[in-house]
């Protein structure tokens, strides 16, 4: 019996993986930690290519059901973020988030958008200790902000040019993203 566990372990330790990716309590965490593994610093567009943030005009509700005037970060860093407490590449940027949060929250202007029931963001929440702010969607967002996947986060200037579009997870407390958002605020 011994030889056929030396024989098939490595057969035995991909069905035993494959198990563990199947049942939906171990899967998740899985994700999340593969995609931890494989997030890099987003990447800066250029500036030729970068496009223009107009539409500032846009229906976003705290957690605490307050009406929230995007109209107020015209003018302002914005770092946008679309996500969902299923999504497990948004789950796996989060720590980064909440790192640079803590660093620039009081200098950029951060929204974490879901189109999720208060209630379960709330609980996400306060299961992982999060602090950042989060909206919920109550119209549709800008044009300019479509995308169709999740997480997709964008860093809009000032000026209103989106300097970074980037779709999947990424590692938002970098040197080189806190190297982008500190030239950013300075002019």
């Amino acid at each position: 019996m011994n030889g056929f566990f030396k024989k098939n372990k490595g057969n035995i330790l991909f069905l035993a993986v494959l198990a563990l990716l199947i049942i939906p309590q171990t899967r998740t965490p899985i994700q999340v930690f593969v995609q931890r593994l494989i997030s890099f610093s987003p990447s800066e567009t250029d500036a030729a290519e970068r496009k223009q943030f107009t539409d500032y005009n846009w229906g976003l509700t705290s957690l605490e059901k307050e009406r929230v005037d995007f109209t107020s970060s015209e003018g302002k860093v914005v770092l946008l973020n679309f996500w969902a407490t299923w999504c497990p590449p948004c789950i796996a940027e989060m720590p980064s988030l909440q790192k640079l949060y803590d660093e620039y929250g009081d200098r950029v202007d951060f929204y974490l958008v879901t189109s999720e029931k208060p209630e379960t963001v709330q609980r996400f929440m306060e299961k992982k200790g999060y602090t950042f702010p989060i909206y919920i969607q109550q119209t549709k967002a800008p044009e300019i902000l479509f995308s169709q996947s999740l997480p997709t986060t964008y860093l809009i200037s000032k000026e209103g040019k989106i300097v970074i579009k980037e779709t999947g997870a990424a590692d938002w407390n970098s040197k080189k993203t806190k190297e982008i958002i500190d030239r950013l605020l300075s002019q």
